[in-house]
């Protein structure tokens, strides 16, 4: 059966809290049980993604686990890199805070995987339909985490001056 990466991550994780699974090819194995199509390296990003650990359980066996709550859950770097350099196209700082732009309807996708990234610095985000205000935790300063997030984009960061000129435009 073909379903979508959020439904699969949902079954996953519905499959991890209800029994003891070791490894991804027994995910791999219980999915198809199911009628769910999936291969081990896909099972495998999508046990990155999902912030998946690997827990001792009693008896010295290994079990796949995640964390009980979704705002407990780390986004690798790697995943946060994958997404600003697939969906930012500017990344600019704008008095305390960082703005990236997408393209139109992709800001919340930037936005969550910030929100679960843990980066140093960044205290939340706002995301409207292409832009996304990030806000800067004061002690690490605006221009080292915009700076830290263009290079995980792969972008330069935009001059202040074209910033505002930009925004003047749009008025």
């Amino acid at each position: 059966m073909k379903i979508s990466k959020q439904q699969r991550h949902h079954r996953i994780m519905l499959i991890l809290e209800d029994q003891v699974v070791s490894s991804q090819s027994q995910l791999v194995t219980l999915l198809k049980e199911e009628g769910i199509a999936a291969t081990q390296a896909t099972v495998s990003r999508d046990l990155e993604e999902m912030g998946a650990i690997t827990v001792r359980i009693p008896g010295g066996e290994r079990a796949l686990a995640l964390p009980e709550l979704t705002n407990q859950q780390v986004a690798p770097v790697d995943h946060l890199r994958r997404i600003l350099g697939e969906w930012a196209v500017e990344v600019a700082p704008a008095g305390p805070l960082v703005i990236i732009r997408t393209p139109p309807g992709c800001a919340h996708v930037v936005a969550s995987a910030m929100d679960r990234s843990g980066v140093d610095g960044v205290v939340g985000t706002v995301a409207g339909d292409d832009t996304i205000m990030v806000a800067v935790d004061d002690e690490f300063g605006v221009d080292d985490v915009c700076e830290r997030l263009a290079a995980l984009a792969g972008l330069e960061v935009r001059p202040k001056e074209r910033v505002r000129a930009v925004a003047k435009n749009r008025k």
